[in-house]
């Protein structure tokens, strides 16, 4: 049976109250019109943002090709002037280029020292500071990071989840995301925290025959919306012309639950990396038998686990 097609829910002008106490406990996506994020929406041009981020350094990925795949690295890194990467991820064809004329741009943005620092534009870029006000949707303590994003038209980011909740905030340009549930991550072909599958929209169902099942919710973001992301479901952006947008990202469990040498806010909670790390004991334990003894057992173990840690209060 083929998975459904389900709109992302759009509500306006959502207060932080609405939101917490109805909202936000559904632990569903959402976008929400109408916040109040300051003057950026008009603001940031290709003109202004280039003065005002200057020739600060800034770390990209550089593509040839639009569907960008982190398990194979079909991409590059390269390191670009923040105003030129802003005049060329504008472009559709460059006149300079590291791999070719047509090739895409996307930034994550960085903390100073990546290995120990967080992502937050308002330290990053200073001067852009001014222009944007966060949605006051959570508790200040439990602020992560806030991350500034450039992609060029086209650009395909793999489908990943993410541990802790976000807001995508839609600063300018449009951009269609593509979400998943946690409950369908078994039908997503997972390697760590991304999907194998590529090409969502036409995908190779010979390779990928469970892809068909997942549950898919859609939306389009266009200047102002903010989108709300909630930990572990599954993402994947088309940046549909040249846009800016920003994440904020924040704990929504206890600090301590959190690997403490994640400065991007995709490292699974300690509890899960143990438990990973005491399942793959178990299976090399299981490796000991002969096949029909192994099966047997995994089959046991799997029945165990859906018992036992599988919630019924979720879809």
């Amino acid at each position: 049976m083929a998975g459904q097609h389900l709109p992302v829910p759009r509500l306006e002008g959502i207060s932080r109250e609405q939101f917490m106490q109805h909202l936000y406990p559904q632990r569903k996506p959402l976008v929400l019109e109408g916040i109040d994020l300051g003057p950026c929406t008009s603001k940031w041009t290709v003109d202004y943002l280039s003065q005002a981020g200057g020739k600060k350094e800034v770390k990209i990925h550089v593509a040839a090709v639009a569907q960008m795949d982190f398990i194979s690295k079909n991409f590059v890194y390269r390191t670009l002037p923040f105003d030129q990467l802003v005049q060329r991820a504008a472009e559709e064809k460059h006149k300079e280029f590291f791999i070719s004329e047509d090739e895409k741009y996307y930034l994550r943005s960085l903390g100073e020292d990546p290995r120990k620092d967080v992502a937050d534009i308002r330290k990053q870029f200073p001067l852009l500071e001014g222009d944007i006000k966060f949605p006051e949707f959570f508790k200040e303590e439990q602020f992560f990071s806030s991350v500034f994003r450039i992609s060029s038209p086209g650009l395909q980011l793999w489908t990943h989840y993410d541990v802790m909740d976000n807001f995508l905030i839609q600063v300018t340009g449009k951009k269609r995301v593509v979400l998943f549930s946690p409950r369908d991550a078994q039908y997503l072909y997972l390697k760590g925290t991304k999907s194998e599958v590529l090409n969502i929209d036409n995908p190779d169902l010979a390779k990928y025959p469970l892809f068909s099942k997942a549950r898919r919710y859609e939306c389009s973001l266009e200047a102002g919306d903010v989108l709300f992301i909630p930990a572990l479901w599954f993402h994947n952006v088309i940046s549909e012309e040249f846009g800016v947008g920003v994440n904020i990202f924040w704990k929504h469990l206890p600090s301590e639950c959190y690997d403490k040498t994640d400065t991007y806010g995709n490292k699974d909670p300690t509890a899960a990396s143990r438990a990973a790390q005491i399942l793959d004991r178990a299976l090399k334990t299981l490796a000991e038998l002969p096949e029909e003894y192994r099966d047997f057992y995994a089959r046991r173990m799997v029945v165990h686990i859906q018992d036992k840690a599988y919630s019924k209060n979720f879809e």
